[in-house]
């Protein structure tokens, strides 16, 4: 500990808060390998955002629980659920989201919205598929060619934000901004999500707001070049594209300059936590799995400190009992039980703490359970030596002789008694999820301590006690006294109880 210069084990959420998201899959069919995947993209959400310490697991048939320490923000819960769904759009028409009256459409030869035609264009061209064959993107001319049609534009009156909505990439789509102060006519989806090979964010050279930057692939660099180009000198808003995530505009870009080298810059008064939330949630892919927040629970730091003191109150308790129970029935002897206790509280602390540093184990309100157990198990174990080296003294065997055959019989009990322990905490950590991981892991850590512990350390140490004299001649409140063992005396010392002296013989005459 003083070379790692740490000295306190790592708290888990419950013991310094956070937060505890269940996310349940919505999805008819669910398979363990599409859960797995999802596991590990939130994983790499959740750490990209700088979150120490978060754990995802998988729990069930339909669920994945985010446990974040430290951490009480409201967007990671959109953040590790996000389908992220990404498309790049042209720009059609932006209006208030205010919501109209969808009664009160536009006839067929009125111009309802500035800068599109009067009348229902005819549809563009449908794209060429195998028949049967799903389409998920009409072709980029297709994309540039395309205009609203009448119930495109009467959708768009009567959209208000948050209505639900079906997104396909072949048709027009209706969408507000992040914050639902505009709305947006969109085009088919002119660039996939898939073709995003990378996403990051910072502050680009010689600007002063953040600024997320994507790189495509050779697809979406050849159609974000011809969106872009096309766009160029057009009216606006048609000389816009939209980057939808979600269904939602995350971005409204005016094309500048056509792009053509497959690296585009979002910008749009983004904070820090924004932009790497949006950078996350767009490198590190789509779900496979549309999850539902079940639950969020949320902990807060005092929350945690209150557990963690109550915690430490109920494991003191538990350790004054077994001392006192120790001194009251074990009498001198209780000193072994407080000595061994405190030697194995000592490693366990002190595991703890260097596992901690090493592998990142955080002690949670289980693991300190699991411990207070551990103090039963040390305190068994002694108990088991000590009765059996009574056992040896009342059939007959002196002080020091019982001590070695006590032993003896003794340690195979020990073994087997921790043995079963250890199995049942490996395999609960096996099996358990979350935080009753941390009840197996320490009942396990403390069950090895206490067969060290009890080999190394109780056994030598009731030995050299029984060479001494307040032990060894068996003082009354040594625990080892002649009464207390229901023996005598002598038996107990080893010493042969003496006859009584044989009357002298008279020689008779003959």
């Amino acid at each position: 500990m003083a070379a790692t210069g740490t000295w306190a084990p790592k708290l888990g959420l419950d013991l310094r808060g956070g937060q505890t998201i269940t996310l349940t899959a919505e999805n008819e069919t669910v398979t363990m390998e599409s859960l797995e995947l999802a596991r590990d993209i939130i994983q790499q959400r959740v750490d990209g955002l700088g979150v120490g310490e978060a754990s995802v697991v998988v729990q069930g048939e339909r669920n994945i629980i985010v446990s974040a320490p430290n951490v009480e923000r409201d967007d990671l819960v959109q953040l590790v659920g996000a389908t992220a769904q990404l498309s790049f759009r042209p720009v059609l028409y932006v209006g208030a989201a205010t919501g109209t009256d969808p009664s009160a459409s536009p006839e067929p030869s009125e111009s309802a919205l500035p800068g599109l035609p009067t009348a229902p264009p005819s549809p563009a061209p449908s794209p060429s598929a195998t028949p049967g064959e799903p389409v998920d993107q009409l072709p980029i001319a297709e994309v540039l060619a395309y205009q609203p049609t009448e119930d495109d534009l009467v959708a768009f009156e009567a959209y208000t934000c948050g209505d639900e909505q079906t997104e396909t990439p072949t048709t027009a789509l209706v969408a507000c901004d992040t914050d639902g102060l505009q709305k947006f006519l969109l085009g088919p989806v002119a660039v996939r999500g898939q073709d995003l090979t990378t996403a990051s964010f910072g502050i680009p050279q010689g600007e002063l707001g953040y600024a997320v930057t994507l790189s495509f692939d050779a697809e979406g660099t050849a159609n974000m070049s011809e969106l872009t180009g096309a766009l160029l000198g057009a009216a606006q808003p048609r000389d816009m594209f939209a980057i939808v995530l979600d269904g939602k505009v995350e971005s409204a870009a005016t094309a500048e300059a056509r792009i053509t080298n497959g690296e585009a810059i979002i910008r749009g008064g983004f904070t820090a936590d924004s932009a790497a939330g949006l950078a996350n949630v767009l490198k590190f892919g789509s779900l496979p799995l549309s999850f539902e927040p079940s639950q969020v629970e949320t902990v807060s730091a005092t929350l945690g400190g209150e557990q963690l003191r109550v915690g430490i109150i109920a494991g003191l308790i538990g350790l004054a009992v077994v001392m006192a129970y120790s001194f009251l029935y074990y009498r001198g002897m209780g000193i072994v039980v407080v000595a061994s206790l405190a030697i194995a509280a000592s490693a366990t602390y002190a595991s703890m703490v260097l596992l901690g540093e090493v592998v990142g184990f955080a002690l949670n309100l289980p693991g300190i359970a699991g411990a207070i157990v551990g103090i039963a198990v040390t305190a068994d174990s002694f108990i088991i030596y000590f009765e059996r080296i009574r056992d040896e003294i009342r059939e007959g065997r002196s002080l020091k002789s019982a001590l070695v055959a006590g032993w003896r019989k003794a340690r195979g009990t020990i073994v087997i008694s921790d043995a079963v322990s250890l199995l049942s905490a490996v395999v609960l950590f096996v099996l358990a999820v979350g935080a009753v991981k941390g009840f197996a892991f320490t009942l396990g850590l403390t069950t090895l301590i206490d067969l060290a512990v009890v080999f190394f350390f109780t056994k030598p140490l009731v030995e050299l006690l029984g060479r001494t004299r307040f032990y060894g001649e068996g003082h009354r409140w040594s625990g080892l006294d002649a009464a207390h063992m229901g023996v005598t005396r002598e038996s107990l010392l080893g010493r042969r109880p003496r006859r009584p002296a044989a009357a002298p013989t008279i020689p008779q005459e003959a």
